[in-house]
Formats: C-alpha cells, structure tokens, sequence
C-alpha cells in the first residue's frame, strides 16, 4: 500500500491547482470591481461639483442682470427728472455728460416724439431713429404706448456693434424719451465663467482624464478637454449617447482610439461624462496581481510539500505540538517559534512556518515600500486585549508625529496606545467621515479606520493633511474676497445662515447696506489699481466695527454689507450708527504720495426685528441707501 503522502498528492496538487485559479480570478474580479467604483465615485463628486458651481454661476447671473436693469431703469427715471427741472440741460452736452458720470452710465441719449435722436452723451447718434437698426427697433413701440418701461438684455448696439444694455423711459410731459446705456463687461464676464470649457479647465487635474459635454438632442460635442474633438458628434470618436442613458454607473469605449472607461451624467441640456484611459484605471493592477498569483502558487507548492512528508513520522505527536504553537500565531503572538525536531518533515516545517510569521512580519515594510512609490503615507496596527503589546508599521509614528521614545512607549502598552488613539479621535474635523486633526503645534490631520475582530482590532492610519489643507484653502477662496479680504456674497449667506436660525439670539442690531460714492470718477481719473485702493480703504474703515458683534462682507462691485448684532440698547446701537454717519463725510484716502481724495459712501440700514427673514432687511436697507445716495448727490449739486 502507498503512503498517505503519496496517496493525497495528486489530488492536492489538482484541489491547490484550482484554488489558485479561482483565488487569482477572484482577485481580478474584486480589483476591477474596486477600481471601477473608485473612478465612478470620483467622477460622481467630481460632476456633482460641476453641476452646483454651473447652478450657482447661473443665479449669480440672474441676479447681476435683474440689478442691471434695475438700475438703468432708476438712471433713466433720475435723467428725465433732471431734464424737466432743468430743461437747458438738452442743450449741454458738457452738463449731460457729467450727469452720465455721476450716474456711473455710460451713454445717455434723447429721442423726440418721431423717435430721433437729438441729443445726448454721444453726438455721433444724432439722427438715429426707432427703425435705424435691429438693436433700436427694440424701442419702437414707446411711440404707439407712452407707458412703456423698457430694459434691453445685452445687445451690440446699431452705431458701434458694441455689447450694451440699455433702458427708456418717457418723461413726465411725454415729449422726450431718455434712454440710458452701460456696458455689460460685468455681465459677459459672469457669463464667462458658465462656458464648460472653462469648467473642465478648473477640474483637469489627471492629464489622463478628459471631460466631455455631449448635447442630449444633437449629440453633438459642444465642449471638452479634448479640443479636437469640439463640434464633432458623439458617435464620430466612440461615444453613444444610448450607452450613455443606459449605463449611468460607467462603461467602456474606444474614445478617439483610446480604450476608455467613462461616467456621464445629464446637466441641464448636455451629458457631462469623464472619461479615463483604460491603462490608467487598470495602471498597477496586473502587475499585483501577477505577483500574487505567484505568491499563492509558492504557498500552494510548499503545502503539498509539507503535507506528503508530512504522514511519513509521528504525525499525531508532531501535529500537536505543532498545532499549540500555531494557536498562539494566530492569536497575534507572531514572536512565538515553531521547534518541533520530532522528524526531519516535522523540523522543515517548523522552519517554513517560522520564516512564514517573520515574512508576515516583513509584511508591512513591502507594504510601505509599494505605497512609497504612490507617494502616500498609509500605515496599519494591530491589537488584542489579551497581548500587552501593540504592532505598527514603520509610518505609524510619522504620520502621527510621535518620537522615537514615544513609539516605543505606547507599542510596549496596549492601554496606552488605546488611550492615545481615543483622544486623537475626540478632534473630528467637521464634515468628514474618520478624519481627526492631531493634537500639538501645526496643523495634522489623519484618518482613523478601525475594524474589530474577535480577539483584538486591527487599524488603518492615513496622512489625510494634504487634502484637508487643500480643502480649506479652497473654502477660503470660495468664501473670502480676494480683494479686501471680506466675506464674499456666498460666504455671507452662508453665515447669515447660521446667524439667523435663532435670530432672538441676534439682540438688538441692524442690518447694514453700503455703496462707494465716486469710484468710477477714481478709476477713470486715476485708474482701476487705485479705485482697488479706494474700495481697500472703505473695507478697512468697517472691518470690523462697532463695539459688539459685527459682520462684514463685500456683496461685489463697490457694494457692502455690515451686520451689528448683540448690542445692550438702541441706545449704543445708534451711537455707532453716527459714528458711521460721521465717516461718511470725514474720511479720506490717499491714492499716492501727492494725492489724497475725499473717501465718501452712501449705506441705508433695516434694524433687527427678531424674524428670520434677512432677505427683507436687505431689502429695506437697499431701499434707505439709495434714499441716502440720491440724498447725498442731491446735496452735492447744490
């Protein structure tokens, strides 16, 4: 009869031979999975964000326009009111032309009852009528109804084809109708920002991704990374916006010859997708698992090995001994060594398995090694309640900024690694998900994932500060304007947000709307660089303010807004709205050496009222500082 080694040989070899092909498969299975989910995930937030910023570019847009004609409405209404006062003012085309700069317009042009031209800002209009081009025609009907009020959207005009926006009106006699034009650089700049090129610019940060907008109804490329590609149809370089529709978790396709994984999601009117080259998802992947495959075959071979000479001596006894040491292998005491000589089988396993445990050992270090060369720092430990002792890798110490003493200290205390872990994990950083900032000077942060076992836990560390640095950084520069260093419009709301949810809380305060008087005089007088210098010194003059709680925020343009909250009285309020009061006529600020210019404002102000409703203060005090503007010009002219 056989041996029993020789007898269970042929069919281990067959049983290992097919574990390993199924270990391999799956091991391809689970990393393509993995790395399908990891590019559809970061595709996912990635056209999320795309979609809240081209949202909040359009009600950005909405907004400037609906101030534009706004406004050119109230210019048109304040010339004819000029005009009617002062009706020698037709005539003078010096006197018009400082009315449209201290209206801040740009063209100011007046049309008799037959719908000419026949005076204003701009003399080479004259004798433009209603029917003079396809920009003026817009006009036409306030012949036929007097009581028309009309603001233009962005036109190129019919004398220069430049890009305007203007607004008419009739004065009160129905003689003249004055119409009012300013150039819409604020707004095409606005409109700018929702062009998707510029978008997809904006999230490029892998040369090897490239975005796409494909039109729903055409399937046409209206834009992309890929220039080249722009104006093309969808089905020209590889994509189908069938596939599109029916596989919104991600797909593979030949991209302009490029095997492709891409994701797409519908924005609006067009399919925004990411497409990623194949070699970049799969990069890596069947190198490791190349590796592994050779790693699980060596084990298999040394198994089969061990297990035919392993029936030849005192199996029983050996097993045993064999069988005591590897429970406490198991149980995470990896010190422990296998010296079994009972048989010559029974010494070589020992041997295998002890070079076993110190490979499993070495484990984390080629594990670092590996993740070296992606240039992140990730590190493990593991621990069991019933060792003293705590295992890490080698990064452990670095990402959590321990010294060399203090390593040694908490691996040799299994209580005091624990404690170390718990108080780092008591700083979480708002809004993310096991990201703790570390404690000590500077600023460190480190994501904690811990998973339980039965006898112990085992713990990954990720150095997360690059990220949330990151992070931060880009919240600043969403929030803050760039300029006076104020909250922006959206960094406002944001904190009025918060502040007006309890808005008792608030106590006595007002809400504060404030607009710079003169800066077109100072940018088209000395230049932009110092009108940035005058809109500076006002931001500097009300940040902060007051003697309780303020808030200051440049709403865009020359426009601010100043909240004072938690005030003791009116009284106290009120004194600090006269101290605004007297600034507005005091201050001054110096744009060089030589010159210095008065620096003037006009605000208008709503006192809290215990609502939440903020919108309406604003409203109310946007109302009050124009009072207060056409007040202050008013007083000016006499």
């Amino acid at each position: 009869m056989r041996p029993l080694s020789k007898i269970i040989q042929r069919p281990m070899r067959i049983i290992a031979l097919a574990l390993v092909f199924v270990i391999t498969f799956l091991l391809i299975t689970i990393q393509i999975i993995d790395k399908h989910n990891a590019v559809h995930e970061n595709s996912a937030k990635t056209l999320l964000r795309m979609e809240h910023m081209l949202y909040e570019n359009q009600q950005d847009m909405t907004e400037i326009v609906h101030k534009y004609g706004y406004s050119c409405l109230n210019d048109a209404d304040t010339i004819a009111y000029l005009i009617e006062k002062d009706p020698g003012i037709i005539k003078s085309f010096g006197e018009l032309r400082r009315i449209a700069a201290l209206l801040e317009v740009d063209e100011i042009n007046l049309f008799n009852e037959e719908g000419i031209i026949f005076a204003g800002t701009n003399p080479e209009y004259f004798g433009y009528h209603l029917e003079s081009g396809e920009q003026i025609r817009f006009f036409q009907a306030m012949k036929e109804d007097k009581s028309l009020r009309l603001v233009q959207a962005i036109t190129p005009n019919t004398a220069k084809n430049k890009k305007m926006q203007y607004s008419a009106v009739w004065n009160r006699t129905g003689n003249i109708i004055v119409q009012v034009g300013m150039e819409s650089s604020h707004i095409i700049k606005q409109t700018e920002k929702n062009d998707l090129n510029h978008i997809f610019s904006l999230f490029r940060v892998n040369p090897d991704a490239n975005y796409y907008a494909i039109n729903t109804e055409s399937g046409n490329i209206v834009a992309s990374t890929a220039s080249e590609h722009v104006g093309k149809h969808a089905g020209e370089i590889g994509l189908s916006t069938k596939t599109i529709l029916t596989h919104p978790d991600g797909f593979h396709a030949n991209v302009g010859g490029i095997n492709s994984f891409c994701v797409f999601s519908r924005i609006g009117t067009n399919y925004i997708g990411r497409v990623v080259a194949s070699s970049t998802v799969y990069n890596g992947m069947f190198s490791t698992t190349a590796a592994l495959f050779v790693c699980v075959v060596l084990i298999a071979a040394l198994l089969i090995s061990f297990s035919s000479r392993f029936m030849d001596r005192i199996v029983v006894g050996g097993m045993r001994e064999v069988n005591q040491k590897l429970d406490l292998i198991s149980k995470g005491n990896l010190e422990e060594k296998i010296d079994v000589h009972s048989s010559l089988e029974f010494s070589e396993l020992s041997a295998y398995i002890n070079e076993m445990v110190a490979s499993l050992l070495n484990n984390s270090k080629k594990m670092q090694y590996v993740l070296s060369k992606t240039n992140l720092y990730i590190g493990v430990y593991e621990y069991r309640p019933h060792l003293k002792h705590v295992r890490f890798t080698e990064y452990i110490p670095h990402i959590l900024g321990l010294s060399e003493a203090k390593a040694i200290s908490l691996s040799s205390d299994y209580s005091s690694f624990r404690a170390f872990i718990s108080d780092i994990q008591k700083n979480p950083v708002p809004g993310e998900t096991n990201i703790f900032r570390l404690p000590g000077e500077g600023e460190r942060y480190v994501r904690l994932e811990e998973m339980e076992e039965e006898d112990g836990i085992f713990g990954v560390c990720i150095d997360e500060t690059e990220d949330i640095r990151k992070r931060l950084e880009i919240e600043a520069e969403r929030d803050y304007d760039l300029l006076t260093g104020l909250l922006n419009r959206r960094g406002l709301d944001h904190q009025l947000h918060k502040l007006f949810r309890d808005p008792h809380d608030l106590g006595c305060g007002a809400l504060i709307m404030l607009d710079a008087d003169g800066l077109k005089i100072i940018n088209d007088t000395y230049g932009h660089e110092k009108g940035d210098l005058y809109i500076k010194k006002i931001s500097e003059l009300i940040h902060p303010f007051g003697s309780a709680g303020s808030l200051t925020a440049r709403q865009g343009g020359d426009e601010f807004v100043l909240l004072l909250y938690d005030y003791g009285s009116i009284e106290e309020l009120m004194h600090t709205i006269r101290t605004l009061e007297h600034l507005q006529n005091t201050s001054t600020v110096q744009l060089s050496p030589s010159v210095t210019v008065p620096l003037r404002f006009s605000f208008g102000y709503s006192l809290l009222d215990g609502t939440s409703n903020y919108q309406k203060l604003f409203k109310d005090a946007d109302i009050k500082m124009y009072e207060n503007k056409r007040m202050r010009k008013s007083e000016q002219n006499t």
